[in-house]
């Protein structure tokens, strides 16, 4: 599924984000990556996504290495992708059934099924009775449900999460964490950047643990 070697990401002024990563994820696992604020954690995120390529090394994801992909290539891969941000990235001026709608809109689905499919991914986070609100209706505990919804409405076999219970009460966050157990049970790939304690505690996962940029833990 993902296969990191070597991998280096370097920024202007030769600041290191990552240095010499290398890991291997295998399909259906579920893993964490931890580490201090400002470990990595976010850039190895956006190299997993594609947002970004790596300096040297190399980063295979579903047998495609994003050092060599073409710009073209990147929104084929991430078809097979379900991404979280930390900001969500909503749009607040469409309906919350219209956000999860518009990746399938993205990818040419006649509406009948794209609207069928947008609802079954709103029962699954518990919103189908407010898809007609606005984003800004929603506490944050139910955008993040949104966001979470619009991810896994392509039926993706790998989710990427950055911080996905950053922000949030202890019930809306053990909510998320009930969920994302949901997939994990139906054998969708976990790649979870978090502070949180509360994943640990309830999945005891695989963790790779970031410091300064270096990988120096991968257990369980």
């Amino acid at each position: 599924m993902i296969s990191a070697s070597a991998v280096t990401k370097r920024y202007a002024q030769g600041i290191e984000a990552l240095k010499d990563v290398s890991f291997e994820i295998a399909d259906g696992e579920m893993v964490f990556i931890t580490g201090h604020s400002g470990a990595g954690k976010s850039t190895l995120f956006r190299l997993l996504a594609a947002i970004e390529k790596p300096t040297t090394g190399s980063i295979v994801v579903n047998g495609q290495n994003i050092a060599a992909l073409r710009r073209s290539a990147i929104p084929y891969l991430r078809r097979k992708l379900g991404m979280i941000f930390q900001d969500q990235k909503l749009l607040f001026d469409r309906s919350v059934l219209d956000n999860v709608l518009l990746p399938l809109s993205i990818v040419g689905m006649p509406m009948r099924e794209a609207q069928r499919r947008a609802r079954a991914a709103l029962d699954k986070v518990g919103l189908l009775e407010r898809e007609r609100a606005r984003p800004i209706a929603l506490s944050g505990g139910e955008q993040q449900r949104l966001a979470i919804a619009r991810a896994v409405v392509n039926r993706p076999s790998l989710l990427l999460a950055d911080e996905p219970t950053a922000n949030l009460d202890s019930e809306s966050a053990s909510h998320i964490l009930d969920i994302f157990r949901s997939f994990q049970q139906v054998g969708v790939t976990l790649v979870v950047a978090t502070h949180d304690q509360q994943w640990l505690a309830r999945f005891s996962p695989r963790v790779l643990r970031l410091e300064h940029g270096r990988l120096v833990g991968n257990d369980t």
